[in-house]
């Protein structure tokens, strides 16, 4: 895809970090760029390496040159996206995409720019293997890491890079760039504030073909949970697992459902509620649910998170959720 930084939504401070760094000639060695999966990591990454290798040499990228067609067909010589086939990125990836052919100067660029997505899942003997290239790179080289938890990092690596945090999108930036791509407005509201600045996760959600089918389930689910039976929940969860969409937007969809019912708890106030049009159902269980009902629902979405990140079953972990959500809505204590 043909792009430069002006197609990008928001991150004008990274923007304007790059062109500096660009204009001075102090490009550094190795960048972390840190912020959640939909927050435009790759994009602006790949327009950096596109922009520094450049024939023109300008800030932007001139899309026209040799180089520049080559990156925007993903054949750059020059810019290597590291991959790996395993859910950990292994020290062998590491010395044999990056280590093993970095001091082979470039092929045609100034620059040999090394772009690692996902770099939180290097186990720490790859994290170790990269460092000693960070330590001691050629002075072409550059790395790029990007990372969604930047916690998983290696202290010693965030120490030797130029962290870059993405600050979310503004509403009205993110309306706009909906609005253009033909997503209807009450439609784009409610994607707009499901995705809390993260564009990436607006778009999946605006244009996934099954968004009615999907908001509608998590509706279902939760104005009924407390008079389900097991049976019933195992059901739920089953038609969870068949959506294409990220199954951490689903739990984001139902993070906001009780965000909802804390906002009607605190202020008595429809104004703010994402889902308007269940406004009697939200009133009726922020009447019932408590604080510490919502805080413990809210604990358990973000721990479901976390087991589906270590690879906990999807079922289990889903139905335990259920359970926790159906326990407190039901005005009983949930410690699960």
């Amino acid at each position: 895809m043909v792009a430069t930084f002006r197609d990008v939504v928001g991150h004008e401070s990274i923007i304007g970090h790059f062109k500096s760094s660009i204009e001075k000639g102090k490009v550094a060695h190795a960048y972390l760029i840190h912020g959640e999966k939909g927050t435009g990591k790759k994009m602006l990454a790949g327009l950096f390496a596109k922009t520094l290798q450049c024939e023109a040499g300008g800030t932007d990228p001139c899309c026209q040159c040799r180089s520049c067609i080559q990156s925007d067909s993903g054949n750059q010589p020059d810019i290597i996206w590291v991959t790996h086939e395993k859910s950990v990125i292994s020290v062998d990836d590491i010395r044999e995409q990056v280590n093993g052919n970095v001091l082979v100067r470039p092929y045609s660029s100034k620059y040999k720019i090394y772009i690692i997505p996902d770099a939180e899942l290097m186990n720490p003997q790859a994290q170790n293997a990269l460092l000693k290239t960070i330590e001691e790179p050629p002075e072409y080289a550059i790395i790029l890491l990007l990372a969604n938890n930047i916690d998983k990092m290696l202290p010693t690596i965030q120490s030797r890079c130029i962290t870059l945090n993405l600050k979310p999108v503004g509403e009205l930036d993110l309306m706009e760039y909906l609005g253009k791509i033909g997503v209807p407005a009450a439609k784009a509201k409610f994607c707009v504030g499901f995705a809390f600045g993260n564009l990436g996760k607006a778009i999946r959600l605006a244009t996934s073909e099954d968004y009615n089918e999907i908001k509608q389930d998590c509706v279902e689910i939760l104005k009924n949970v407390n008079r389900m039976e097991i049976y019933d929940l195992i059901e739920s969860v089953k038609k969870m697992a068949k959506y294409k969409l990220d199954v951490y937007d689903y739990l984001d969809l139902m993070m906001m459902w009780y965000r909802d019912i804390l906002m009607l708890k605190v202020s008595g106030s429809p104004d703010k509620l994402l889902f308007k049009e269940e406004y009697s159902t939200l009133k009726q269980q922020a009447n019932y649910i408590s604080f510490e009902g919502i805080e413990n629902v809210l604990q358990a979405l973000d721990k479901v998170k976390i087991r589906l990140e270590a690879n906990v079953n999807f079922d289990i972990a889903m139905e335990l959720l259920l359970l926790t959500i159906k326990e407190n809505q039901n005005g009983r204590s949930n410690r699960s």
